[in-house]
């Protein structure tokens, strides 16, 4: 499945911010390009080719190929962070929140694992700068799930002694998906997540409860 073809938690057009269609079809033809040959080994060329466009018509929409991951770095993680941020802030449980946080949360991973590689493990490529920027996005990430956590260690519902250790191991292991998911493997995007989310709720101590 090409990254063009992924979706989004059902999307149907994963990349409708990226506007014109050609700085779009650079965008996506980037993450294709790092997803097969890693970010250093892709050339401007290379990008340009796949998108089938001159390397010269890559630059008036994308001065570097550092901006282009920037671009595809930032936008998946305010994806990532406004996932999070709906199921933290819904109504129900913790328990409820957290199980739908990991759902939701596996299932963009595992349906943009192409997409979700690049946003999640090429983030030493980026300069201070731009790498400053994604990680205050990781951090929000990391706010969300906390603040899920100790909503249920509040309530009685979790039992958890290390609150940040666990919100690490949670997030990890969500995004470990993107590493290892195959479309055509034993399970779907939404039965991984379920899975995920059942594990999860041993790891807080809630499934017994």
């Amino acid at each position: 499945m090409s990254t063009a073809e992924e979706t989004i938690g059902g999307d149907a057009e994963p990349w409708a911010e990226v506007t014109p269609d050609a700085a779009r079809r650079l965008l996506v033809a980037a993450v294709e390009a790092f997803a097969e040959r890693g970010y250093h080994a892709t050339t401007t060329r290379d990008i340009a080719s796949r998108a089938g466009m001159s390397p010269a018509a890559l630059y008036i929409h994308y001065k570097t190929k550092e901006e282009l991951l920037h671009r595809i770095s930032r936008l998946g993680h305010e994806k990532a962070v406004a996932i999070l941020r709906t199921a933290a802030r819904s109504e129900g449980s913790a328990a409820e929140r957290l199980a739908e946080a990991v759902r939701s949360f596996v299932r963009w991973h595992a349906g943009r694992r192409t997409t979700a590689r690049i946003v999640q493990y090429e983030l030493d490529a980026l300069g201070p700068e731009a790498r400053s920027e994604i990680v205050a996005l990781r951090r929000q990430c990391d706010a969300e799930v906390r603040g899920i956590i100790e909503d249920g260690v509040r309530s009685g519902e979790f039992d958890v002694l290390d609150v940040q250790g666990t919100t690490l191991a949670v997030l990890s292991l969500c995004i470990d998906v993107a590493r290892w998911f195959n479309v055509n493997g034993p399970r779907t995007p939404d039965e991984v997540g379920a899975l995920y989310a059942d594990l999860v709720l041993r790891m807080v101590g809630a499934a017994e409860k």
